[in-house]
């Protein structure tokens, strides 16, 4: 009986490195998006607690430097929560991105093997059909072996 060999092994290797190299891409942009993600969050929490001990001081009442201070921690803060919420979208437009390529990869992988499950049964019908002839060769030739003696 003839070793099955599959006629795309070659490029169902490619694409499942592909794929998992992806998956790989993917996992390191999510990772890096809930980390600036977090550190908006930190950054927003940071601001609230501010403002809340800011209006605590005020109603205790506040000298001038004071609420210049806060003002100016106040606009530092509300800077880097800006650029952070741009590194956040920036960050999650590429998980997006690795995310579509990701199940392209798949999709891809699975036509393969799709393809290679349909052409391993048509090579186990043409085997058992080979299977069946050399079968009913030899059965002919016992046959004829019998009428012969």
């Amino acid at each position: 009986m003839v070793a099955y060999q599959f006629k795309f092994a070659k490029v169902l290797t490619v694409r499942e490195q592909e794929k998992t190299e992806t998956e790989l891409a993917y996992k390191e942009s999510v990772m890096a998006f809930e980390q600036v993600a977090t550190e908006l969050y930190d950054l927003l929490k940071k601001k609230e607690n501010t403002l809340d001990d800011q209006n605590n001081h005020l109603t205790q009442g506040l000298s001038i430097d004071h609420i210049h201070h806060f003002s100016n921690y106040l606009d530092g803060l509300q800077k880097r929560i800006d650029r952070v919420q741009k590194e956040v979208v920036q960050a999650r437009s590429k998980m997006n991105w690795f995310e579509e390529r990701l199940i392209e990869k798949s999709l891809e992988v699975r036509k393969f093997e799709k393809i290679k499950e349909k052409d391993y049964e048509l090579f186990r019908q043409e085997q058992h059909r080979l299977e069946t002839i050399q079968l009913d060769e030899i059965s002919s030739l016992k046959f004829q072996n019998k009428e012969i003696r």
